[in-house]
């Protein structure tokens, strides 16, 4: 018997469902006054991958893929107690770190690819962690948004790295829709002012982690709730009088 489809409800809207162009688009003052917003509530974000130096910083991103930064925060004191630099890293070999990390997700491939890396850092970069897009994606296990927290965090690089939680904003509010999180940092890097583009990745991700929720977003508390273009959305004008 051929049944009826089923029709997703506002708040159960894929990222994507309105991405490439589909909502309204944002106005260059409206962006301007979101970001102001975020600065206002949170002048300083910082990431919460709990990290020492570059190194620390880069093995705690590469230990976060496919698992929660409070997962890797309980691993990484004795980890980085151990080994906080790519020398003794590379010695304290793949078996030993396994046992350190093993509470984390994919923690084998993890291990081999921050030996890897560790080694590559030691005999092609002097043992300091490469400052450039190019040389830390050639690290065994670096890609893409691993390199823009790196050079964000690290080294003051305005670069925005797109995790779930900043592509499912993108495309949800329509401030940088896309099918790719290449795409939506592509926009976000066009249309976020610049005096604000070296914090967006934080601003973002954290309205992600604890507003713009994937299942059910916290419209009601939500700071750009007037400006957000998703027709789900639950709240509209309430925030407006406050800013």
């Amino acid at each position: 018997m051929r049944t009826a489809a089923k029709v997703k409800s506002p708040a159960r809207r894929s990222a994507t469902d309105h991405a490439a162009g589909a909502l309204p688009q944002w106005t260059t003052a409206e962006i301007e006054e979101a970001f102001r917003r975020f600065k206002a509530a949170r002048p300083e974000p910082k990431g919460e991958l709990e990290h020492i130096n570059p190194f620390t910083l880069l093995v705690a991103v590469v230990l976060s893929a496919q698992a929660t930064d409070a997962g890797v925060n309980k691993a990484t004191p004795a980890l980085f107690a151990a080994a906080d630099t790519p020398e003794k890293m590379a010695a304290l070999g793949e078996k030993r770190l396994q046992g350190l990390i093993k509470t984390i997700g994919l923690f084998r491939t993890k291990a081999k690819n921050l030996i890897a890396l560790s080694k590559k850092i030691v005999q092609e970069h002097s043992g300091e962690v490469p400052r450039t897009r190019e040389a830390l994606e050639a690290l065994p296990g670096v890609g893409r948004k691993t390199a823009n927290v790196v050079l964000n965090v690290a080294f003051g690089e305005p670069t925005i790295a797109v995790d779930t939680h900043i592509f499912r904003i993108g495309n949800r509010t329509g401030l940088a829709t896309g099918k790719t999180p290449f795409d939506v940092e592509t926009k976000l890097d066009r249309v976020v002012p610049a005096e604000y583009k070296r914090h967006a990745h934080h601003w973002l991700i954290l309205h992600g982690r604890y507003v713009c929720l994937a299942r059910r977003p916290l419209c009601e508390k939500c700071l750009i709730a007037d400006l957000c273009k998703w027709p789900g959305k639950t709240a509209v004008n309430h925030l407006t009088s406050r800013h």
